[in-house]
């Protein structure tokens, strides 16, 4: 899961727990040799003579999808499958510039205020199943967009570079320790561009919504000449090597392959709150093979695709194996009650009005790059 692209290529062996919290430490995984260029596209031939077609635009790295989309096969041989391999922007771009020729069957973004959008636009076909009756309410919208999985938003640090009593386990801490100049974190620290980064514009609303430290976390990052970047793999990369000693708001299961491939990192879940980020599927209005979306969409939330999704990508099931719905609202223990999913619904819709985007970027640039802010001014 990620940003959305990735240069390092996860597959996660089986999860051995359900458990939001339990993710985390019991996943396992190895990297595929090479990553996809945004943007890359491969076709999946049918493995039986064709009768079905399938295009999926998706933020998921093809190398993790592939097996997903080969367990489907094995389903359906007579489906052949067409996999984009894009960032969430660029999915939601693309449908609104698609001609007849280049037009999905189904998106599967991180971007679900996006996703979100798209539907309230009117953009969103339908689909109503047993699968995705079975999700919890937070988890769909108007039967239009779903949440297939969800994960959540980290801090990740070098443990070579952070001795544990230095390691932030809250946002309080991460601003003590980012105030502190025997730190030394100036350059240090990375996060989201999220000018660029719809995830990241994504999760820096989501904190100003939640938390009061949200202005106070950015100037200090600010001060700490913060290093951006559009996507995940590129901070992981940067925070493994040792040229960032940490970086702040992370999807997970990306910062859990990278640990348990060998890189010296730690991941933390804040205690004061965890974002849970859903990553969400979305039939177009304007699908060519609409109905052979509705059916790949029921199985990612069947047991079998719940399994391989976790397996495969890494990505923390709606549904338990037993095809109950999971929430992470259920749980007890202080780091579960500390979890905040993202929930889909127009409330997504808040931060993307043009003029509040303006606005928040704008304040963000002035805090966050304030060189560049005043460079910027007329």
């Amino acid at each position: 899961m990620r940003n959305e692209k990735k240069r390092a290529t996860p597959r996660h062996t089986a999860a051995r727990c359900l458990c939001l919290y339990s993710l985390l430490t019991l996943l396992n995984s190895f990297f595929a040799p090479a990553a996809a260029a945004p943007g890359d596209v491969r076709t999946f031939k049918a493995p039986q003579p064709t009768t079905a077609h399938l295009r999926i635009h998706g933020s998921t790295d093809i190398e993790n999808f592939a097996a997903v989309i080969a367990d489907y096969q094995r389903l359906h041989p007579n489906t052949q499958v067409e996999y984009s391999d894009l960032v969430a922007q660029d999915i939601y771009t693309r449908h609104l510039r698609a001609g007849a020729g280049d037009r999905a069957d189904l998106l599967i973004s991180s971007g679900m205020d996006l996703q979100t959008k798209l539907a309230n636009d009117g953009h969103a076909l339908a689909h109503r199943s047993p699968a995705t009756a079975a999700l919890p309410a937070w988890s769909q919208w108007r039967h239009e967009a779903f949440g297939i999985s969800y994960e959540p938003v980290v801090i990740v640090y070098n443990k070579r570079l952070l001795r544990p009593e230095q390691v932030p386990r809250t946002r309080r801490q991460l601003l003590a320790l980012l105030r502190d100049p025997a730190a030394k974190l100036t350059g240090r620290v990375g996060t989201y561009d999220v000018a660029r980064s719809s995830v990241g514009y994504l999760l820096a609303t989501q904190d100003h919504q939640l938390g009061s430290m949200a202005g106070a976390l950015q100037a200090a990052l600010g001060d700490n000449r913060v290093q951006l970047e559009e996507r995940t793999g590129p901070l992981l990369d940067r925070v493994a090597r040792g040229d960032l000693a940490l970086a702040y708001n992370v999807l997970g299961s990306y910062a859990q392959a990278r640990v348990d491939a060998g890189a010296p990192l730690g991941i933390v879940l804040p205690e004061d709150y965890t974002l849970v980020l859903l990553r969400t599927a979305l039939i177009p209005r304007t699908a060519p093979n609409a109905a052979e979306a509705g059916r790949f969409l029921d199985y990612l939330l069947s047991p079998r695709g719940q399994a391989m999704l976790a397996r495969q990508v890494g990505l923390q099931p709606i549904r338990a194996a037993d095809g109950a719905p999971l929430s992470p609202h259920a749980r007890d223990g202080a780091r579960v009650r500390a979890l905040r999913p993202i929930a889909l619904g127009p409330g997504l819709l808040v931060y993307l009005d043009a003029l509040k985007r303006r606005q928040f970027l704008e304040a963000w640039r002035s805090t966050v790059q304030p060189g560049k802010a005043a460079a910027d001014a007329p």
